[in-house]
């Protein structure tokens, strides 16, 4: 038996912080969605006792240091199933990315294994083991377009927004997530994006969207890495309505509306700089259709 599964890729239409909590995490007010930029999972059952992954990136780990090996022993753990799981993973979406690659892989995994085991967990139940590996776990299994809460972990769905082209694109870089919380300044004259009107846009145009934009990130993370803003004002400047970096970095995305001008801001953040990883692609809405 074979089961073949996406992964769907995430941007963040918005984010800001609210504050920092006494616990150490951030307490975050985030736009979710899902793209359709995706990696590909590839199941076989059989008799045993192991999880075995292998990966088209040869850089990625391909045991417990990878959330779909972890996943997987968690879910079988949990369900008590004694089986045998051989996953092949076909990586697509850019690594350290600020895209949720890992967690969506995760999120694919458990999805996978409750329908081929017919365990019949609900998708909450799914998002409430998923959250125990990793904070962004829950919305991939969600999927869609997400008001993201808390931590991350308070998720109310939103309906689709209006279509958009979406250009993506990720310098040759390494960003550290905890680097860019560690020198976040929530005070002076930071500017906070107003989420609460981006929502609102979200079903009037992509332009109006565009405009809004916003990820109080970006104030530490383009001044430690300009190419950010570089890959930023190339967009625009090839008719994207609106560019922002997704999470913490350092993907960058531009919403268009129009496809020549998207492919022609492509080949321009292509010769940005040296290995620069671009792709097009658009909103994945599929959270309506979880059975």
């Amino acid at each position: 038996m074979s089961y073949s599964i996406n992964a769907y890729a995430k941007i963040n239409i918005g984010l800001d912080v609210l504050r920092k909590r006494p616990d150490g995490y951030h307490d975050l007010k985030m736009i979710m969605q899902s793209v359709e930029l995706h990696d590909t999972l590839t199941f076989c059952i059989s008799e045993g006792d192991s999880v075995n992954l292998t990966c088209s990136d040869p850089t990625l780990p391909c045991d417990s240091n990878n959330l779909i090996v972890r996943s997987a022993e968690l879910f079988l753990k949990e369900m008590n199933i004694t089986k045998s799981i051989d996953i092949i993973l076909e990586k697509n979406i850019p690594v350290a990315a600020g895209m949720a690659g890992g967690s969506t892989d995760a999120a694919a995994t458990f999805i996978a294994l409750n329908d081929i085991f017919e365990t019949g967990l609900t998708k909450d139940e799914l998002m409430n083991l998923g959250v125990t590996l990793g904070a962004d776990i829950p919305f991939c299994i969600m999927g869609g377009t997400a008001l993201s809460e808390g931590i991350g972990d308070i998720l109310t769905p939103l309906d689709p927004p209006k279509e958009a082209i979406v250009l993506i694109a990720k310098p040759d870089i390494s960003v550290s997530t905890g680097f860019v919380y560690g020198n976040l300044k929530l005070d002076g004259d930071v500017v906070h994006p107003d989420i609460d009107k981006i929502l609102a846009s979200l079903s009037k145009s992509v332009a109006d969207t565009g405009r809004l934009l916003g990820n109080i990130l970006e104030s530490v993370t383009i001044p430690a890495y300009p190419v950010i803003d570089d890959i930023k004002k190339c967009m625009l400047r090839h008719g994207a309505l609106g560019s922002l970096m997704s999470g913490s970095g350092p993907t960058v995305f531009g919403l268009f509306d129009d496809d020549s001008k998207a492919k022609e801001a492509y080949d321009a953040c292509l010769a940005i700089s040296d290995n620069m990883y671009c792709k097009l692609t658009g909103y994945q809405n599929f959270f309506q259709n979880f059975h």
